[in-house]
């Protein structure tokens, strides 16, 4: 086992969702075990449903989502990165676009998206209308739309499916990049 060759402390924030999303069918027809708190970042129907292939006016519980991150890096912050799964990643790629458009002063240095995509709800528009210039890692199946709105991205592709993949070559991708960031941090300091 290699020996971490960085001497800063690793700690992570996980941030869940705000929102939650209704079941799809009826309480008394769901298992008692399940466990499942789906949640999601907003809806792009007003009656609480995502489709990330829609194109609408309504980010229902966009802002509760927003108001939910702006606290966390308040209180936690600020992070070196954030990284973001599925909407999440796309949440992520409008935080990105507040950051580069000095909307919003969020303290990160880079963004990892995995199964990442644009939003396609109008009230996120503008928010990909500069190039986003934060150092960013895509790692996608088949998403490769959102890389066209970030300045470099570095590109970690498999196969597969909706998941973040974790073997021995995407591990080599996601060291590599961290290890960059890390590099580039280290000589601000």
């Amino acid at each position: 086992m290699e020996k971490n060759k960085y001497s800063f402390n690793t700690f992570y924030i996980f941030i869940s969702a705000p929102n939650r999303i209704p079941p799809t069918e009826p309480l008394e027809s769901q298992k008692e075990d399940d466990g499942e708190d789906q949640r999601g970042w907003w809806f792009s129907a007003s009656d609480s449903t995502y489709c990330a292939q829609d194109y609408t006016d309504c980010v229902k519980g966009y802002q509760e989502s927003l108001d939910v991150i702006k606290k966390a890096f308040e209180d936690q912050g600020p992070f070196d990165g954030v990284l973001g799964f599925s909407q999440g990643a796309s949440m992520l790629s409008l935080i990105c676009g507040l950051k580069e458009q000095m909307i919003e002063n969020f303290q990160f240095d880079f963004a990892i998206f995995v199964a990442g995509f644009k939003s396609r709800q109008k009230p996120h528009t503008d928010l990909y209308n500069r190039i986003i210039t934060i150092p960013s890692l895509h790692v996608f199946e088949m998403s490769e739309h959102l890389l066209q709105y970030f300045k470099d991205p570095k590109i970690l592709q498999h196969k597969g499916g909706h998941f973040i993949p974790a073997s021995g070559p995407q591990k080599n991708g996601y060291l590599e990049f961290l290890d960059n960031m890390i590099s580039k941090k280290l000589e601000k300091t």
